[in-house]
């Protein structure tokens, strides 16, 4: 049978009174199942099943709206709230071990009811796309196929941590958002508008990071401050960080061989996570992996967006995630042939080639353009040295024997704030900001002093190439590689890739656009799970790995590098003393060296296309 764009609508839909699944533990899920009707009742099946198990309500409506969508063209959908959220039972544990086994059970349950033909996929965001990955690695034989959107591979490596440094951008606004939902305050009304009223006064406990244990608004919902302050505080790559729920990359090996989708976003969290597992898929398995990478945020409502952040990326950006889950659930778990294992198993969009005039809407005109390709990276890829020079310049020669160093002093009490970039969305007003945008300060941002360009703060070193004279596209993982001293025992680098606009009508100052960052901790230079201190005055090699992007400099931009020590709240602030993660007791500037000589010649890899 052949159905090239996917199931037509042939059912009107019909749920069930709300299941307690009850798990090996005893512990009582609650699990809404959406069924294909006919008439007011369930239509003759059985059906393939499709699951998603969220901590984020399985009554939000965008979750009601994907029930539907699939059961009217012939799937059962499953809707599950995962343990310890909204009318679950048992305590939260982000992304905790549990998670394989409750998965596990859920999948033997479905497949054991009536309207279950025996065929299960499993679909989800973020969390439900960990919790999908914890669930495969215990192999429960319904589960045929998943469609894995930006979640995580090693959650130490990125998204909950980076480099070494504590990822603060994703984590606190994800503690308190899930804190606010979750039971100790949703069902308990003081505590809950004592929790508000704290939020209210944030400016006071924001200055007392890193948080202890009773010092900040999580101290009214204790189960989410314990594992928010367990994140923060594990810095060193150890037993904690190597479960199935929070590390696939440790359980590779166990992964079942089926058809997998994934997607990732270039301002999302993941794009690492999704590249390293397409990589690894593509060489342990025999079945299909696909990978699109889009230029959104991170979340549901994004896929339907054209922008990110202050950056415009054309009405094509835009794609309709349902219909496209719809074609591959189609195929493997329907069996139709809907075309889409035959297509490139990449599709990337590459950012930039608008028109760079300021939109209605007020964001810059980017634009760009979706691509299909056969591999990632790209077999076509020119891997680029461009490289520091102390005049700020960007060359793809090195600089001279002898050449002078670049110094700067990195005050943790005045860190570089974060301006867009891989974070959260705005879930908490006033914190953070995803997306592209001029790197300038932000007067909506409690961490900016003022509206200047970031490039004219004495912490920043900025290293431009001349205007280009043709169009360069660099598509691909970004590699900076730096020779350092510092007077500090620990210390941070950050580096950030730049598209900088000359100056136009709408922008008379140009417009610095980031693309993507990354941070090393020095101590983990060597090793993620033993430390190693620096001398101060002694010269390292250290590297740092931002997240793959795609982008088009059109001729007249810049490619730029930014290299500082901070870039706060994304990452938590390094007090230079060498002190234990989140138990430091002072603060103390730290007087930086980056090396630009022929010997010590500090250079990005750029991926050119």
């Amino acid at each position: 049978m052949s159905c090239h764009q996917g199931s037509p609508i042939a059912y009107d839909v019909i749920e069930l009174p709300t299941a307690r699944l009850r798990l090996r533990d005893g512990v009582e899920l609650a699990t809404d199942v959406h069924l294909p009707a006919c008439g007011g009742v369930p239509a003759k099946g059985p059906f393939p099943a499709l699951v998603e198990r969220t901590p984020y309500d399985r009554r939000r409506t965008f979750l009601l709206r994907t029930a539907e969508y699939f059961a009217r063209r012939g799937y059962a959908v499953v809707l599950q709230d995962v343990r310890g959220r909204y009318d679950s039972g048992g305590d939260w544990n982000f992304l905790g071990a549990e998670e394989a086994d409750d998965g596990f059970d859920t999948i033997a349950w479905m497949a054991s009811q009536a309207w279950c033909n025996g065929d299960v996929g499993t679909m989800g965001l973020s969390f439900s796309t960990a919790n999908q990955q914890a669930l495969a690695i215990r192999r429960p034989p319904a589960l045929r196929t998943q469609f894995l959107l930006d979640g995580g591979y090693s959650y130490y490596h990125r998204t909950a941590r980076q480099g070494g440094a504590f990822e603060l951008g994703v984590m606190l606004p994800y503690a308190y958002r899930t804190a606010r939902e979750g039971h100790e305050l949703s069902r308990d009304r003081a505590k809950s508008r004592q929790f508000e009223e704290a939020f209210a006064r944030h400016e006071a406990w924001r200055a007392q990071l890193p948080f202890r244990e009773g010092e900040s608004p999580l101290r009214l919902a204790p189960t989410y401050e314990r594992w928010f302050l367990a994140v923060q505080n594990q810095a060193d790559y150890g037993e904690f960080w190597t479960h199935a729920g929070v590390n696939t990359a440790a359980h590779i090996g166990e992964y079942p061989d089926i058809p997998i989708a994934l997607e990732a976003s270039w301002y999302g969290h993941h794009v690492w996570a999704a590249t390293e597992k397409f990589g690894e898929f593509g060489k342990r398995h025999r079945n299909p992996t696909w990978m699109v990478l889009g230029p959104w945020l991170h979340g549901y409502d994004d896929f339907a967006r054209t922008w990110a952040g202050d950056v415009e990326f054309g009405a094509h950006a835009a794609i309709d995630l349902n219909d496209l889950r719809l074609r591959w659930f189609d195929r493997f778990l329907k069996r139709l042939d809907t075309g889409i294992d035959r297509e490139p198993p990449v599709r990337i969009f590459v950012m930039g080639g608008g028109s760079g005039r300021r939109t209605l809407e007020g964001r810059l005109d980017h634009g760009g353009t979706w691509r299909n390709e056969h591999e990632w990276p790209l077999a076509r890829t020119e891997w680029v040295r461009l490289y520091l020079h102390g005049d700020g310049s960007l060359r793809e020669s090195p600089a001279a024997d002898g050449a002078d160093p670049s110094r700067y002093t990195f005050d943790p009490d005045d860190p570089v704030p974060t301006i867009g970039g891989g974070t959260q969305s705005s879930l908490l007003g006033g914190l953070i900001q995803g997306g592209g945008f001029d790197q300038r300060g932000r007067r909506e941002l409690w961490t900016c002093r003022d509206t200047r360009p970031l490039a004219e703060r004495p912490d920043v070193l900025v290293f431009q190439t001349p205007p280009l004279q043709d169009d360069v596209e660099i598509t691909g993982p970004v590699s900076v590689r730096l020779w350092i001293s510092s007077s500090a025992p620990d210390t941070d680098f950050t580096a950030k890739l730049i598209d900088v606009y000359p100056p136009s009508e709408d922008y008379p100052d140009g417009y610095a656009l980031n693309l993507t960052d990354g941070i090393i901790r020095t101590r983990y230079r060597n090793s993620w799970a033993n430390p190693e201190f620096m001398t101060p005055g002694e010269v390292y090699e250290v590297v740092i790995e931002p997240q793959a992007t795609s982008n088009l400099f059109k001729a007249g931009h810049r490619i730029r590098i930014d290299i500082s020590s901070s870039n706060f709240p994304h990452f938590d602030v390094n007090p230079n003393t060498g002190e234990p993660a989140g138990r430091e007791g002072r603060r103390v500037k730290a007087h930086q060296v980056v090396y630009q000589d022929a010997q010590r010649a500090s250079h990005v890899v750029l991926p050119r296309v």
